[in-house]
């Protein structure tokens, strides 16, 4: 059976946008990340500082997300629980998130500006969503997106090369903690 040329056109455009090269199809964090190794390849550092700085990036994106969803559900969650624990999550992650832009700036690191691409896909698909489906999808992000973060948190609280990115990761813990039994609490209501 013969495609047409109009849905040869429809399947190659994707393809079409990801070889652009364009400013606008590169991925936040991989920018950052990029930038950074750069950098402190430049200056001849250790790896050990190149995982200091992949850490504060891929924590930072995640606060990042957290707000996104956050905010996002403060609008169309269906049930007062989510909303209440999505304004927590703001309330918290807008701290923790001030907290690394600082340490970047102290460590001349480069944070992403917007959104990967993988979480710009779940972002889309919690949007997507409406009613108990929404809010059933959006702590379940909360829940991963919490537990990942508590994860390398503690790893880096211990781990961590420079005793700044230590502490700040100490620090983060506290709310971390926090904000994971909010989110069990969220999904202990919704899922009776």
């Amino acid at each position: 059976m013969p495609i047409s040329y109009r849905a040869c056109a429809l399947l190659l455009l994707p393809w079409l946008a990801a070889c652009s090269g364009g400013e606008s199809n590169k991925d936040p964090i991989f920018d950052a990340k990029f930038q950074n190794e750069k950098r402190i390849g430049q200056e001849n550092v250790t790896k050990r500082q190149i995982k200091d700085a992949e850490f504060v990036v891929e924590t930072a994106s995640r606060k990042m997300e957290l707000l996104e969803i956050s905010q996002i559900a403060q609008r169309k969650a269906a049930s007062a629980d989510a909303r209440y624990a999505a304004q927590n999550v703001i309330n918290q992650t807008n701290g923790l998130l001030t907290v690394l832009k600082t340490l970047a700036q102290q460590k001349n690191l480069v944070l992403p500006t917007g959104l990967g691409e993988s979480q710009a896909e779940q972002v889309g698909e919690l949007t997507a969503l409406n009613d108990t489906a929404f809010d059933r999808k959006y702590d379940e992000l909360l829940a991963k997106l919490v537990d990942q973060d508590s994860d390398q948190n503690e790893s880096m609280a211990k781990d961590a090369y420079d005793g700044d990115i230590r502490q700040a990761a100490t620090r983060q813990l506290t709310v971390l903690q926090d904000l994971k039994r909010a989110s069990e609490a969220l999904h202990d209501k919704l899922n009776p």
